[in-house]
């Protein structure tokens, strides 16, 4: 169930890209991560309020991959690339250990510090996404959005962060100017 305490537009998408949907279209554009107390809710909408600490270094920490995801994933809707440092640094931060248990195969992320816990998840996030077709992460169609998500629809043809509202709005605009010509 969502918080009713979490103001964006979209929620539920991959960590990554829930992460870059912090930021939203506004004027200025809203962000969510702002301060501490929303980072608080992207962490409980996301169910790591219990494994990552809320405090500044680890706000700092996850800007900081933010950052480097929006890079990779503007310069991808333009169809360049962006040198991958700024995520290839939060990556060295941690690593999967896996071992055999009893109970069988167990994985567990080791990281450099608490504080790097939600930042190198929503970077490694990013990876599998990639896995699962670079061509799936995308921005939302409509001009004025700035929101990114993961097209899991079978032809791969999703436009809209959001139907009902950009979808809808587009499709307006569209019909405002059929009438008015």
């Amino acid at each position: 169930m969502a918080d009713p305490r979490d103001p964006r537009p979209l929620i539920g998408e991959p960590l990554a890209l829930d992460l870059l949907n912090t930021r939203w279209a506004g004027t200025p554009v809203n962000d969510l991560l702002a301060d501490l107390d929303g980072y608080r809710i992207w962490l409980a909408a996301n169910g790591l309020a219990e494994r990552c600490p809320a405090d500044r270094e680890s706000l700092a920490a996850v800007l900081t991959v933010r950052t480097a995801l929006g890079e990779l994933v503007d310069a991808a809707d333009r169809q360049q690339s962006a040198p991958p440092d700024g995520l290839n640094r939060v990556l060295a931060r941690g690593r999967l250990r896996r071992r055999l248990t009893e109970a069988g195969p167990e994985q567990s992320v080791e990281v450099d510090g608490d504080q790097w816990l939600a930042a190198w998840l929503a970077a490694d996030n990013y990876l599998e996404l990639l896995g699962q077709g670079a061509h799936r992460i995308k921005a939302c169609a409509h001009p004025s959005c700035i929101l990114h998500f993961f097209d899991t629809s079978q032809n791969g043809r999703r436009r809209w962060c959001s139907m009902a509202v950009c979808g809808n709005r587009a499709k307006a605009a569209r019909h405002y100017e059929k009438v008015t010509r």
